[in-house]
C-alpha cells in the first residue's frame, strides 16, 4: 500500500492527496553550487543546510556569505521552503521567514514555492516536521542506498490537502502555539543572562548579598583541597544494571555544576577496583577537546554508593561549601585561569598540580552557603521554565500531527 492510499482512506471528507509539484508555483529549484565565502556586508548571506536548526529555524550563528555573478535568482521570498536533499540532514526544511533578511540558498538545498491559492506555505511546513513526512523522507531517501532526495523525487511527495480555508485556521492555530513557544524561550534566554550576570556577580565579590560584609581570603585551590583521581572504569566494563559511576566524558554533558543522576553503571567487582566517591566530591575533567572547557567541574552531594572514571581528578576541599565551590570552578575568572594551565592541542589535559593552583577569593562559608543557595534557586526556576518549554513542544507535536492528518478537526 502506497502511503499517499493509506492517507486517502484515513482523510476527512473534503479533503485530497496531491503531489507537492502540483500545488507549487514552479518547479523545485536547486540552490548555487558555489562554496561559502566568509561572511561580508555586501555580498548575499548564504543558507546552508547546517544554517538549518532541528526544529526548522535560520541560525546565524556562523553566518557566511557566497560570491556568485547570478545569486540574485536564489534569493528566498516570503513562503518558500527550502528541504535538504542529501546526507544526514536529507528532509530538514526552512520556511523562509523574513525577519531573518535576504537569504541566497546553497546546493544542497531545494527550494520549493507554494502557489498560495492551492497551498498555505506554513502549512506545508507543519506537514514537513510530521511522523508521516518522515516515514516518506525514510522510504524515499534510502532506495539509492545513499540517502538523498531529488527535485523531481520531492515534486513526486504525497500531501494532505484540505480546502483552503481550514488549512488557513490550521495555520492560525499553530502559529499561535509557536508564538507561545517563542514567548517562553525568550524569557528562558533572559533568566538564563541573568543568572549568568549575577552569579558572576557572587562568586567574583563584586555584588554582596544583603548581611554580608565580611573580608575575603585569597587562597590557592591546592591549599585547602587533597586531590585524588578516579580509575578502573572502561567503556567495555559497562552495564545496564550495576553501581552508578560518572565517566569524564559526562562531565560535559550531563553534570553541569552539580551531579544530579547518573547515566553509567559499572558492576561490583570493577566497582572494587575504581575510586569511590564522597558527599562534597569535586570532580573536574581532566582531558577535553577545547583549553576553554579543560576542568570542567560537578560537585557529588548524594550519599550513595558511586564511582569515578578514569580522567577525573577528585578534590575535596576542606571548611568550604561544597556546592559554591563547584559554581566557583566554572565561573569566568576560574575558568580563565585553568584554561591557561591545560596543555596539549589536539587533546588538552589538565593536572590535579594545575588545578591546584588556581588562585581563589573565597568569603566565609556561611556567605558561601547563600550565595549557592541564591544561584540555585535561580537554577531550579530556569529548570521548570525548561520543563514548561518540553511540554509545549510535545503539546505542538501532537497538535500537528492530529491537524495535519485530519484526525482533528477545526470549527
Amino acid at each position: 500500500m502506497t502511503l499517499d492510499a493509506a492517507w486517502t482512506r484515513s482523510l476527512p471528507e473534503g479533503w485530497r492527496v496531491d503531489e507537492l509539484g502540483k500545488l507549487l508555483a514552479e518547479a523545485p529549484k536547486y540552490g548555487i553550487g558555489a562554496p561559502a565565502v566568509a561572511y561580508e556586508d555586501d555580498l548575499p548571506t548564504y543558507i546552508r543546510i547546517t544554517d538549518i536548526t532541528d526544529d526548522g529555524r535560520y541560525t546565524s550563528a556562523d553566518r557566511v556569505s557566497v560570491e556568485y555573478p547570478r545569486s540574485g535568482a536564489h534569493y528566498l521570498q516570503t513562503g518558500d521552503i527550502v528541504l535538504a536533499r542529501t546526507g544526514a540532514s536529507v528532509g530538514k526544511s526552512y520556511l523562509y521567514r523574513p525577519a531573518d533578511g535576504p537569504l541566497v540558498f546553497a546546493g544542497f538545498l531545494i527550494r520549493a514555492r507554494p502557489e498560495p491559492t492551492r497551498l498555505h506555505p506554513a502549512f506545508a511546513a507543519a506537514w514537513m516536521t510530521t511522523a508521516s513526512y518522515w516515514d516518506w523522507v525514510q522510504q524515499t531517501s534510502m532506495r539509492s542506498g545513499q540517502p538523498g532526495i531529488n527535485a523531481t523525487e520531492y515534486a513526486r511527495m504525497p500531501i494532505p490537502v484540505p480546502p483552503l480555508a481550514e488549512q488557513f485556521r490550521i495555520v492560525k492555530v499553530l502559529a499561535d502555539t509557536d508564538s507561545e513557544i517563542e514567548a517562553l524561550a525568550d524569557l528562558i534566554e533572559k533568566r538564563r543572562s541573568m543568572r549568568i550576570g549575577v552569579a558572576q556577580a557572587l562568586l567574583s565579590g563584586s555584588r554582596r548579598l544583603a548581611g554580608f560584609t565580611g573580608p575575603r581570603r585569597s587562597v590557592l585551590l591546592g591549599d585547602v583541597a587533597v586531590f585524588s583521581k578516579g580509575k578502573g572504569i572502561t567503556k567495555e566494563s559497562l552495564v545496564d544494571d550495576g553501581v552508578p559511576c560518572v565517566r569524564y566524558g559526562e562531565l560535559y554533558t550531563h553534570h553541569r555544576d552539580r551531579v544530579r543522576a547518573f547515566y553509567s553503571f559499572i558492576p561490583p567487582d570493577v566497582a572494587k577496583r575504581s575510586q569511590r566517591l564522597q558527599s562534597g566530591d569535586l570532580l573536574f575533567a581532566a582531558s577535553g577537546e577545547t583549553a576553554e572547557e579543560i576542568g570542567i567541574c560537578a560537585v557529588y552531594l548524594g550519599e550513595s554508593e558511586a564511582y569515578a572514571g578514569g580522567d577525573i581528578i577528585i578534590a575535596k576541599a576542606r571548611g568550604e561549601d561544597p556546592l559554591y565551590m563547584a559554581y566557583l570552578m566554572n565561573s569566568h575568572q576560574v575558568v580563565a585561569q585553568k584554561t591557561r594551565l591545560g596543555q596539549g592541542d589536539a587533546v588538552v589535559h589538565i593536572s590535579a598540580r594545575n588545578i591546584g593552583k588556581v588562585e581563589l577569593h573565597l568569603p566565609p562559608p556561611d556567605e558561601q552557603r547563600a550565595v549557592a543557595s541564591a544561584i540555585t534557586d535561580m537554577d531550579r526556576q530556569l529548570e521548570l521554565l525548561e520543563v514548561r518549554m518540553t511540554k509545549l513542544r510535545a503539546m505542538k507535536g501532537g497538535m500537528v500531527q492530529e491537524l495535519m492528518t485530519g484526525r482533528t478537526r477545526l470549527s
